[in-house]
């Protein structure tokens, strides 16, 4: 079981915003029968066995074991991740797209430039899977409380120009063997948590 697996498929994405099928894939940390499910979410076996197929085709569930039980054959099922993204990708032509509205002061820019790495990030995170390997990742998330209006603005100005800098420093447009790569900074106000 992975700890994350984006879904990019748009039938598996449906699938899986079942308010029904969410919680069984929530219930499915831990391998269970539709018989087990059944019980833990007040559904009969057979609508528990429906729900379970459907996210069985889309790869979001999978087989554990079979289990002889008399004359049925019990099947333990496990959910094949902890947590699942759903990939712009999914969305087709409507996804976001960071080039169709480059205001970078918008919070919408920010969302389409989010959206746009979980895209990009989610087809190396499957595309490394499929041949077993690891995709060499960096991230930085932190939280600054600032005095001011101003304070924020001259900590993205000074935020910019560092990273500026940087990137000329270390970009190297003539590397043959070299591979481009992406960075991603944003500074956005933190929602309060619902309690």
């Amino acid at each position: 079981m992975f700890d994350v697996t984006v879904i990019e498929d748009a039938a598996a994405a449906e699938v899986s915003l079942d308010p029904v099928r969410a919680r069984l894939l929530a219930e499915l940390a831990e391998p269970g029968s539709a018989a087990m499910l059944a019980s833990r979410v007040d559904l009969p076996r057979q609508k528990v066995n429906y729900h379970l197929r459907a996210l069985e085709r889309h790869g979001l569930v999978e087989l554990v074991e079979e289990r002889r039980k008399g004359n049925v054959t019990e099947r333990i099922l496990r959910a094949t991740a902890g947590s699942y993204v759903i990939s712009p990708s999914a969305l087709g032509p409507v996804q976001p797209d960071p080039d169709r509205a480059p205001d970078r002061l918008s919070a919408r820019w920010l969302l389409a430039v989010a959206a746009r790495m979980v895209r990009e990030v989610g087809a190396l995170v499957t595309g490394a899977t499929r041949a077993g390997k690891r995709v060499s990742t960096f991230a930085v998330d932190g939280e600054v409380r600032f005095a001011s209006a101003a304070d924020r603005s001259a900590f993205a100005d000074e935020l910019a120009t560092t990273v500026t800098r940087l990137i000329s420093q270390y970009h190297d447009e003539n590397a043959g063997g070299g591979r481009p790569h992406r960075v991603v900074l944003a500074i956005h106000p933190i929602t309060p948590k619902a309690d």
